[in-house]
């Protein structure tokens, strides 16, 4: 026999609870395309509600489709996240806009300033470089220095690949991975976002194309069979984390690359979880150095 519907949702709630205090023991990447994310979106209590108690569980959140010229959106976001979690500052670093033609949206990285610190970012085509027109929206990269982690310097590449263009933007980002390793000097680099990495997008035939899948420094934390959709008809693996380096891989958290089922976690249905976006946030959690977890 099943739970009584008030004792399962207590259940739930206490779980959800755990979950959070045993992430307190560790620090929390995330990577969330939102849909479209403007004003009319930001106003909405409820979604912006739910947005952030979603991105107020992470360190870093690796934000897409943001899609408000004037910047008024992503403030409003960050007012509601210092509000709601006064343990924390939330800070944000922001994109370029980016898209071909009239389509432009943004990549912010929205992260806990009293808890990490941005020490240099890039903004990949920004120099007019021919090497990366081949990008519908070029690549956004910024290098973190965390503290309290075991591996305290990485870089964070967070990229939104075109549908279309899939496969080849894929494989272009190997070369990008490969220029910021020389750049700061550094092994420890985490590709994350919507790079859309699955369903017909790919074909099982195009894997093999694709260095950034084939070559031995790359670990794909999200696999092929996950889920980061939100829709009941579609169950695709679209977002993904991949890390490089080592070092960067033995600070991750054994099994804690996964999507964060919001749906479920908050309780909405499949209409009301639509309305904050068409795609799961994917997230994974890095040791903390023994000193930090002793303080906790």
């Amino acid at each position: 026999m099943g739970l009584p519907g008030a004792t399962a949702q207590a259940f739930t709630f206490l779980l959800i609870l755990l979950g959070e205090q045993l992430a307190a023991s560790t620090f929390k990447i995330c990577a969330f395309n939102i849909r479209s994310f403007g004003k009319a979106k930001a106003a909405n209590q409820k979604v912006m509600g739910a947005l952030v108690q979603i991105l107020s569980r992470c360190d870093i959140s690796a934000v897409q489709e943001v899609r408000d010229s004037k910047g008024s959106a992503i403030r409003m976001l960050l007012r509601e996240m210092n509000r709601h979690d006064s343990s924390h500052h939330y800070g944000f670093l922001e994109s370029k806009r980016l898209g071909r033609g009239s389509y432009k949206e943004q990549n912010v990285f929205v992260y806990r300033t009293d808890v990490v610190s941005v020490t240099d970012w890039c903004q990949l085509g920004e120099d007019d470089s021919r090497a990366f027109e081949a990008f519908a929206r070029e690549p956004f990269a910024a290098r973190f220095h965390s503290p309290t982690t075991v591996v305290s310097d990485f870089v964070l590449l967070l990229h939104h690949a075109s549908p279309r263009e899939a496969v080849r933007e894929l494989d272009l980002l190997f070369g990008v991975c490969m220029e910021l390793v020389q750049r700061w000097k550094t092994q420890n680099l985490m590709v994350l976002g919507d790079l859309n990495a699955a369903g017909t997008y790919i074909s099982a035939r195009a894997w093999a194309r694709i260095r950034l899948r084939n070559h031995l420094a790359f670990h794909w934390l999200i696999g092929d069979k996950e889920d980061t959709t939100v829709s009941h008809r579609t169950c695709c693996a679209y977002d993904r984390i991949i890390v490089h380096g080592e070092e960067l891989l033995g600070a991750v958290v054994p099994r804690s690359a996964k999507p964060f089922n919001f749906t479920q976690a908050l309780g909405l249905s499949e209409e009301e979880a639509l309305e904050i976006s068409d795609h799961y946030p994917v997230e994974v959690n890095l040791r903390l150095a023994p000193k930090a977890q002793r303080e906790l």
